[in-house]
């Protein structure tokens, strides 16, 4: 799979799904809803203030005909939403016009949680015009400072998406400022152990790191610094090692090459939807589509 429209296609080609939209009163969200909608990837549940959702929806000419749930309240739509995934109702969740924060507090919270524990971490497919597939960066929205543990788990997140798009055997590479171990910069000593660890559990993937970031897209960089590597080059996971340079590797993509973008929230037992409204509608739907192919 080489493009973001391929993956739209795929997810076209499932059966709908249903997606649970908390605080789904926001313009932009309820055009992103509106043209996967129409487009035959996803329904939904609108949770939010109802006469604020009908209102915007009219404006935007968006004949919605689904269950709206009237609730004025963040946490207490977040809540909705996460019971509506644990009993199975809904395959996706997706944020609207509520804080990060209050749409996790229902995702995260007590008995009900959706994580079972499990570490939740954001995956981002890009599309970049001079890269020769879709490639993912994570984790640049979640995880701040993320110990190698969790690393390892955010390493392993990204790994069920690239099955979803069909990526037998997905290279890693595990980034850092060097591509030697240097006890002054602890991200390669991370990699380096995340690279034997992977290799000791024998994952379906081939781990390689520490990498820096010309040696894991271009096969020239490697060759120039005599990098022999089953990674160097071709790699279709970036895992970053830390939120600041995942977030600057993620808006550089962005708004520098012009990448388009699809971006999930996984670990939960259900793809969580977290867009920005910094986003393009176009970002949104990709997301949307993204979360259509990882919801059961």
């Amino acid at each position: 799979m080489n493009t973001l429209n391929e993956l739209k296609l795929k997810a076209k080609n499932l059966p709908k799904r249903l997606m649970a939209v908390v605080k789904a009163e926001d313009e932009d969200v309820l055009k992103a809803v509106k043209k996967t909608r129409e487009e035959g990837i996803v329904d939904a549940v609108l949770i939010g203030d109802k006469s604020e959702i009908k209102k915007i929806s009219e404006q935007i000419e968006f004949d919605f005909e689904g269950e709206i749930i009237d609730e004025k309240d963040p946490v207490k739509a977040s809540l909705i939403g996460v019971e509506l995934a644990k009993e199975k109702k809904v395959q996706a969740l997706m944020k609207g016009l509520i804080q990060t924060k209050d749409f996790l507090k229902g995702v995260l919270s007590g008995d009900k949680s959706l994580t079972g524990g499990r570490l939740l971490s954001h995956v981002a497919v890009f599309e970049v015009e001079n890269y020769p597939k879709l490639i993912l960066v994570t984790d640049a929205a979640m995880n701040i400072s993320p110990d190698l543990s969790q690393k390892y788990q955010i390493m392993k997140n990204a790994l069920q998406v690239t099955k979803i798009l069909g990526i037998e055997m997905p290279k890693v590479a595990l980034l850092s400022a060097v591509e030697n171990v240097n006890p002054s910069i602890p991200s390669t000593i991370d990699a380096a152990v995340i690279s034997k660890m992977a290799e000791r559990e024998k994952l379906k993937a081939l781990v390689d790191g520490p990498l820096a970031l010309d040696n894991a897209i271009s096969k020239e960089a490697c060759e120039h610094k005599g990098i022999n590597s089953t990674v160097g080059g071709d790699a279709d996971i970036l895992l970053v090692p830390d939120l600041i340079s995942g977030n600057i590797l993620y808006k550089s993509l962005v708004y520098f090459a012009n990448a388009k973008v699809a971006g999930i929230v996984v670990g939960a037992e259900v793809p969580l939807v977290l867009t920005s409204r910094a986003d393009s509608d176009e970002s949104k739907a990709y997301s949307i589509s993204l979360a259509a192919l990882m919801g059961k």
